[in-house]
């Protein structure tokens, strides 16, 4: 993948993000995207509540993965990085 690829990916990953941010806030969490690896697996980091809600990973799961590949089709999954 080019630098020229991997930067639209990530302005695409992004903004697929600020759509799913809007709900995490209310609950007082948000996520960062760390990076997109080559495999294009998005990593993501689940910040404030959600950083330690027991329901992060389905959050993950069934929100905001599936946003990300309806959004970006060329994303084949998404991780959790560890919020330390």
């Amino acid at each position: 993948m080019s630098e020229q690829e991997k930067k639209d990916l990530i302005e695409r990953v992004e903004a697929a993000l600020d759509k799913v941010r809007p709900a995490l806030e209310r609950d007082g969490g948000n996520v960062e995207l760390v990076e997109i690896g080559e495999d294009k697996v998005a990593y993501l980091k689940m910040l404030g509540h959600c950083g330690n809600c027991p329901m992060s990973q389905m959050t993950l799961r069934m929100g905001i993965e599936r946003v990300l590949r309806n959004e970006v089709p060329e994303i084949q999954g998404v991780e959790a990085v560890s919020p330390d």
